[in-house]
């Protein structure tokens, strides 16, 4: 009896390890299973099984050294007997038959090579896959948000702003189209890669976004989601030195996570950006976002979408003083924003911007319009903006009100504390 308390005692432990450990790995499991089947769903469900055997086995004999290599194996065999049984490997072995029919070099080595990508990462590839120009843009982006960055379908529509069951119907309808269309989850390579290079910005950028700043839940922030946009940023940077967009993006998340350490108190509220402690910005971050960006300027992309956002979080990075801030230089980057990328979103900012370059009625201006705006319905930052214009407008009482229907609108703990506490601040 003492025995099988004791084995029940480690089981807490041992499978908040798993849960962490699978966490991590999910999506380079998925990527690689992917490429293997070609089938993203039946992918997804194998990675679940991987889980259910370390669940199984882990508590018994320990989590192994390697606990990711672990993980793919288990799946990769359920993957074979997967293919096996349905008679999938007879089919792909006569494909690469005939893929081989030329019998130039060594066969076993030209099958490696085709199962590797020049980038030399499956989660690059699956990215790639996921945003293959049979899907729309919406359905590209949702699914590798869902398959890569592990966001559940309500984080994905509160990151697009829309229902979420519109968003579950796009990401089976992509699964689907996918599998049928026989997709390889491999990295593409030369003409093919460009396409669809954009999109893959997009998805990282929405990764980092949502690690930045998490749209539900008890955590302002999930630096884990930054950190692996990051990474990706810089494979991309590595692998097309001469794309200034990719430097453009590599900036702004680099300038962006620089202040990731500042953005939450110690009481887990968040810090608006004028009242961080600058001292706990990440300067090294901040070096290598500026040299980015640099670069990317220097590549002639300084009209790009992603070198306009970097050079914005470049202007608050050089002010070491929140009164340092050069607003006007701002608010004229978001006006040429608006252009290269115009969406309501910009356009709530460009308003912030002009507020705090010449004064908060210029801004209250601005947003008028924008609170018809049928996707804007239920963004807790419109009506967080209005609080605030409103607040140094000196209409404390309707500060208060905007505020508190910016909290109702939150879904996020700490920032619905934050938005009650500036309501409070306003009085009455």
């Amino acid at each position: 009896m003492a025995a099988t308390d004791t084995h029940t005692d480690t089981h807490p432990d041992t499978h908040r390890a798993i849960e962490t450990v699978f966490r991590i790995e999910r999506a380079r499991l998925i990527g690689g299973l992917a490429r293997l089947l070609r089938d993203v769903g039946l992918a997804e469900e194998l990675a679940q099984d991987a889980l259910v055997a370390a669940l199984e086995d882990w508590p018994r004999g320990g989590v192994p050294r390697n606990p990711g290599a672990w993980l793919m194996a288990a799946a990769k065999r359920r993957a074979i007997d997967r293919l096996r049984r349905d008679a999938m490997l007879e089919r792909k072995h006569a494909e690469i038959g005939r893929d081989l029919e030329d019998g130039r070099g060594d066969a076993a080595a030209r099958i490696e090579a085709a199962l590797d990508d020049d980038l030399g990462d499956e989660l690059l590839g699956l990215i790639f896959a996921a945003c293959h120009p049979v899907l729309s843009r919406e359905a590209r982006v949702a699914l590798t948000l869902r398959l890569v960055g592990g966001l559940t379908t309500d984080e994905i529509a509160r990151a697009f702003l829309a229902a979420e069951p519109t968003i579950a119907q796009r990401i089976v309808r992509a699964k689907k189209t996918l599998g049928g269309a026989g997709i390889a989850f491999a990295v593409p390579r030369g003409a093919e890669r460009m396409p669809r290079l954009a999109s893959v910005l997009e998805v990282i950028y929405l990764i980092f976004t949502e690690g930045y700043a998490a749209t539900a839940g008890e955590d302002l922030t999930r630096p884990d989601l930054c950190a692996e946009a990051r990474r990706l940023g810089r494979i991309l940077a590595g692998a097309l030195p001469e794309e200034p967009e990719v430097f453009g993006l590599l900036a702004l998340m680099e300038l962006q996570a620089s202040r990731l350490a500042a953005r939450v108190g110690a009481d887990g509220v968040p810090v608006a950006l004028p009242d961080q402690d600058r001292g706990r910005w990440d300067w090294s971050m901040i070096r290598r976002g500026l040299d980015a960006l640099t670069r990317a300027e220097a590549l002639g992309g300084a009209e790009g979408a992603y070198a306009l956002q970097a050079a914005l979080a470049a202007c608050h990075a050089r002010a070491r003083r929140a009164e340092d801030t050069d607003w006007a230089r701002i608010a004229g980057l978001y006006d040429r924003l608006a252009v290269v990328m115009p969406s309501p979103v910009v356009e709530l900012n460009r308003a912030v911007a002009h507020s705090m370059a010449f004064g908060p009625e210029v801004g209250l201006a601005l947003l008028a319009p924008l609170e018809e705006e049928p996707v804007l319905r239920g963004y807790a930052p419109l009506p967080a903006a209005k609080g605030d214009f409103l607040l140094r407008a000196g209409r404390a009482d309707e500060a208060r009100a905007a505020f508190e229907r910016a909290a109702e609108l939150s879904r996020n703990g700490p920032e619905r504390a934050f938005l009650l506490a500036r309501a409070a601040a306003c009085g009455g």
